[in-house]
């Protein structure tokens, strides 16, 4: 018999060495089926930047990958695809995040599957194409959108009536209304601010507008503004507005065609029978309110309630968020995420609203219980949707003209700021019919 003595040996010592390999390639493969996914905890105890981590929601999307959106499961968690620049923008950017194993991804999802839970996964499908109404020469701290647009580094562009009025909003997903006085009436800034030079200016700049638009008027420029708008979200869009924009956006269209300016904002005296005038069907979130006559008065209408808090210590103006059924009702769910059910009150021209002349068909999110007063609402108008919410800042209790902007930096972990973020997020998900 022939033999091949040095073959065999040669065999045998590649042996170890072979199955060394198998083993390591095994491990390695293991170690990547395990690491798959990046989970961003959104609660109290597990985020350091709450409001940097939708940034990082939103650039994810931006590359074409979905986001697992946790309702309810650690204060709205998130689950996004695991990759080496994901986890080093989160590093980055100072984001919290965990590396979780294909396993523990599925053992989560099933616990939130689960009908005994009040949670549900939304899936995020796209990045919303952001726009914010606002005149050309505001600077980015003056309104809280736009501060924590760019302290989350999500980008958006900015535009005005020009814009609007040639019909640009179609390209966007999201509009937030800038804290515009969409009456014509500057602000109601007169009584005390109609000799500052930068009242006198503003005034100005705005007729100086209207007439390069060909309206007369600026109360008449800015109801077809508003209309404008109101087409937009009827056809599918989504707008959030804060603060006065929120109640002078419905008052322009319950007055439309009607005269409510006083001589000193339009030249010429008002309808005298115009409150009788206002037609609340055209509305998006409030009826039966009453128009505030005084030009003097720094207040626009019944609707807000700054007038009407006497009873409301700083130390006791919380905003109680509602609790909505998860796989029910993911939409006002979504609007609510935080890592607590209060937020901190805020003031502003308009504070929150008056819950009486709030319309049957519009959903309070939150509450001053203490006050009986609505701070945070949503609706649907046609195709779309709007959410308003009363107040400037929410980290700066009771802003005033002049006063320093907010730095984000210090309110990392705002639950105020997380409510106007929850709504930036909400054109992302894939829309589920809402049961009640």
């Amino acid at each position: 018999m022939m033999m091949y003595p040095s073959k065999q040996k040669n065999t045998s010592r590649l042996l170890p060495s072979f199955w060394i390999s198998l083993v390591l390639a095994l491990l390695l493969g293991s170690v990547s089926l395990q690491a798959s996914v990046v989970f961003i905890p959104m609660d109290a105890e597990g985020q350091e930047n709450h409001l940097k981590a939708y940034g990082i929601t939103y650039w994810v999307l931006t590359k074409q990958q979905k986001v697992q959106w946790l309702l309810n499961y650690r204060g709205g968690s998130f689950l996004i695809p695991d990759g080496e620049a994901i986890r080093n923008e989160c590093k980055i950017r100072g984001v919290s995040f965990e590396v979780l194993s294909d396993a523990e991804a599925t053992e989560i999802l099933e616990t939130i599957a689960s009908p005994s839970q009040n949670m549900e996964a939304v899936i995020l499908e796209k990045a919303p194409k952001i726009a914010v109404y606002s005149p050309k020469g505001n600077q980015p701290w003056d309104d809280a959108v736009t501060m924590v647009l760019a302290f989350a580094e999500i980008p958006y562009v900015t535009l005005y009536d020009e814009e609007v009025l040639d019909d640009k909003l179609a390209i966007y997903d999201w509009l937030h209304l800038h804290h515009e006085d969409f009456t014509g009436q500057y602000g109601k800034f007169y009584g005390a601010y109609r000799t500052a030079p930068w009242y006198i200016e503003g005034k100005q700049e705005a007729e100086a507008l209207a007439t390069r638009l060909g309206y007369e008027k600026v109360s008449e420029e800015k109801s077809a503004v508003a209309q404008k708008i109101r087409n937009y979200v009827i056809g599918g869009g989504f707008m959030f507005a804060m603060c006065s924009a929120t109640d002078s956006f419905d008052i322009a269209l319950a007055a439309e065609g009607v005269d409510i300016c006083e001589p000193m904002f339009d030249g010429d005296p008002s309808d005298p029978n115009y409150q009788q005038q206002l037609d609340y069907s055209k509305t998006f979130a409030f009826r039966d309110f009453i128009l505030e006559r005084n030009p003097r008065r720094y207040e626009f209408s019944s609707i807000d309630m700054t007038n009407k808090r006497e009873d409301v210590p700083r130390e006791s103006d919380y905003c109680t968020l509602m609790d909505f059924s998860a796989k029910w009702d993911p939409v006002p769910t979504m609007l609510c995420q935080n890592h607590t059910a209060l937020v901190k009150g805020l003031m502003g021209q308009t504070t929150a609203f008056a819950p009486a002349e709030v319309k049957p068909t519009v959903l309070v999110l939150g509450e001053n219980r203490l006050n009986g007063e609505a701070r945070y609402i949503h609706g649907i108008k046609g195709k779309g949707f709007f959410t308003f919410y009363g107040g400037h800042d929410p980290e700066d209790y009771q802003h005033r003209v002049g006063d320093p902007k907010t730095e984000l930096e210090l309110h990392p972990n705002s639950p105020g700021y997380r409510l106007i973020l929850n709504n930036i997020l909400f054109p992302a998900a894939r829309k589920k019919k809402q049961k009640t």
